[in-house]
């Protein structure tokens, strides 16, 4: 998969999948943490502890969030494809936590908000102009 630099390429390429599972943002000290690490499917580390995406089942109090990622191979070094996300999210109202990882990038949103943000997404793909 070659990797994609310009805004409107990422756009008209990112292809948003709503992936399996349900996940809950956590913070704890390290120590607290290490049992739970092989259930996290990341984790982040902040002044406060280690901040993690565990699966909803395993902290029952958080908001439960679904993933949202983009299947296009955005460069690391991209500019303006998180800014439009949240951005188009923002105008439906749907409030959004954004995960850059290597290869793609990941929205997660409330669950019951899951439907519509798909759906804004593939509308900004669908309206995505390629040079």
């Amino acid at each position: 998969m070659a990797v994609v630099r310009a805004l409107p390429a990422m756009l008209a390429g990112m292809t948003p999948v709503l992936a399996e599972g349900r996940w809950c943002f956590n913070s704890m000290p390290a120590p607290e943490a290490a049992p739970l690490l092989p259930h996290a499917l990341a984790l982040f580390r902040e002044a406060e502890g280690l901040s993690l995406i565990l699966p909803a089942a395993m902290a029952p109090d958080g908001q439960v969030m679904r993933q949202i990622t983009l299947s296009v191979h955005s460069a690391l070094d991209g500019v303006g494809l998180t800014a439009a996300v949240a951005s188009a999210l923002t105008a439906e109202g749907i409030p959004c936590n954004m995960v850059a990882a290597f290869h793609h990038d990941h929205a997660f949103v409330p669950e019951a908000q899951a439907p519509a943000a798909l759906a804004c997404l593939l509308r900004l793909q669908a309206g995505a102009q390629t040079p």
